[in-house]
């Protein structure tokens, strides 16, 4: 039995690993070995047994697997390991995709500690234009979902970098914003959105995901309006819906009527978003408007028809 060692007062963690069948069974019935192990060790016993596991183990396959197993702890001295691991001062540099993987999962594992000490880290790598593309990725999203201020400043500088080549890089940095919702972000992206046109011919996908933040920092300014306005011009249909959903969401007196110029925009989809928006600010009158009324395409009259029978029926 795999468990008669559990007893012992001295900790062996090779022995420990040994019993629990590794490198003999499966992986993912090592793990379900050791995550067994609750029953017989404290949780600072089986912290000890994860860190010796993720300083001394170069399987990546249990490695992510113990990953999962510490997240029930969040222990400092693991956060320790994680950011080092993150940092290649550990793990020696291959560049593998098992690797890269990895790192992204101790990027969103440092995030769930919610622990301001590790922006540090996390910004260095965000910063690094050396470094994999989606590793910084993850920095990104874990800066966003730590939620810290401090951190508002440096992604904001990474969303205005013109020298930055990497669309996706700026686009996790504008939704950390987002994740943090701190309104000192809305001046820098409302300045962004309104810089010169010729920017957005390389990072189109960037606007979008802005618009789409301004709407959730949900800030009825007169720039955040103006932007919205300019938006629902815009040749992406992606970026008129966002502009839709933001001025739904908004407190602003003009959003019906701004939204209700989309109604006969070119897009089906756009015109969707628009009718289900404005049924959502104005209720029932707007479908029969869009039903009985001519200058609406059918594919709106059906939408519309289709809203009545699932939520006005009854």
């Amino acid at each position: 039995m795999y468990l008669d060692f559990v007893n012992n007062e001295s900790l062996n963690f090779s022995e420990i690993l040994r019993e629990c069948g590794f490198e003999k069974e499966p992986t993912s019935e090592v793990l379900r070995r050791i995550s067994g192990l609750e029953e017989f060790y404290s949780g600072s016993q089986l912290t000890e047994l994860f860190n010796y596991i993720l300083l001394h183990s170069n399987n990546y396959e249990f490695l992510q697997g113990v990953i999962g197993l510490t997240d029930f702890h969040r222990d400092s001295s693991t956060l320790a390991i994680l950011l080092d691991m993150l940092l290649l001062r550990i793990l020696p540099r291959d560049d593998s995709d098992e690797q890269i993987n990895f790192r992204v999962l101790c990027a969103k594992a440092i995030s769930n500690y919610k622990d301001t000490s590790t922006l540090g880290v996390l910004l260095y790598c965000l910063n690094n234009k050396d470094e994999n593309y989606k590793v910084r990725l993850a920095c990104a999203d874990a800066l966003g979902r730590i939620g810290d201020k401090f951190a508002v400043a440096p992604l904001i500088n990474v969303v205005k970098d013109e020298e930055e080549k990497s669309v996706y890089v700026k686009e996790s940095a504008a939704f950390a914003l987002g994740l943090i919702g701190d309104t000192s972000a809305i001046d820098p992206l409302v300045e962004i959105m309104q810089a010169k046109q010729g920017i957005w011919d390389k990072f189109s996908f960037l606007k979008e995901k802005i618009v789409e933040v301004l709407g959730k920092l949900n800030i009825n300014s007169y720039k955040v309006l103006g932007v919205l306005k300019t938006s629902l011009m815009d040749s992406s249909p992606i970026v008129r819906i966002n502009a839709i959903e933001a001025l739904m969401n908004s407190e602003f007196e003009e959003a019906p009527d701004l939204i209700r110029s989309a109604l006969k925009d070119e897009d089906e989809e756009v015109q969707k978003n628009a009718l289900i928006a404005l049924y959502n600010l104005t209720g029932r009158d707007i479908l029969d408007e869009v039903i009985s009324l001519p200058g609406y395409s059918e594919s709106l009259k059906n939408e519309a028809k289709c809203i009545i029978e699932e939520y006005e029926e009854e």
